[in-house]
């Protein structure tokens, strides 16, 4: 397994924007699939997107399309989660999670690897 760190999250206004960034332990970044999940409060956690083990595929959530980018460095064993437009139904934890996959993946039993998280608040 990889382990997992992520960064970046904080307070924002809503329609500001916010970078999280994963940071990935290990050689073998490359080799995995890696994708960003949140939770509010009360809620179960979600999917939000994912990006293939190059960076040449990626899927979004329906909520997220054309505000969020999922990118990747595999030379610095992180994906980043571009934030723009954000609206206080953003508000939750965000984590990071990994599998080892050549495919892009994006149910959350199919990720083995998982970060604590990070705040993300939007305030209205």
């Amino acid at each position: 397994q990889v382990q997992l760190v992520e960064s970046g999250g904080g307070l924002v206004q809503a329609g500001g924007s916010l970078r999280l960034s994963c940071a990935a332990s290990g050689r073998t970044f490359i080799s995995y699939a890696m994708g960003w999940f949140r939770q509010a409060p009360g809620k179960e956690r979600e999917f939000v997107a994912s990006i293939s083990w190059n960076g040449g595929s990626t899927f979004y959530t329906d909520s997220v399309k054309g505000r969020f980018t999922i990118s990747r460095d595999n030379a610095k064993n992180t994906v980043y989660l571009q934030m723009n437009s954000l609206k206080p139904e953003d508000t939750a934890v965000y984590h990071c999670a990994a599998e080892r996959s050549f495919r892009i993946i994006s149910s959350i039993t199919d990720f083995g690897s998982w970060g604590q998280g990070t705040q993300v608040t939007v305030s209205s």
